[in-house]
């Protein structure tokens, strides 16, 4: 099974280049505090690192 990752926004995107806006955004975040989860893909994972300031990030276990 593939790994997963919880994203949680943590920053405001209001002062960020619109790359990084549109990047929250494609992750499925909106507001501060809002969290989602996605598979731990190659695509995923670079979306995550151009964002990192902006975004927490854990593993989910799947026991």
């Amino acid at each position: 099974m593939a790994q997963r990752i919880r994203i949680r926004l943590i920053r405001s995107i209001i002062s960020t280049l619109p790359k990084q806006r549109a990047t929250v955004r494609s992750l499925g975040l909106r507001k501060i505090g809002s969290v989602v989860e996605q598979e731990a893909s190659p695509a995923i994972l670079g979306m995550v690192k151009t964002v990192s300031h902006l975004v927490s990030v854990e593993e989910i276990d799947n026991a």
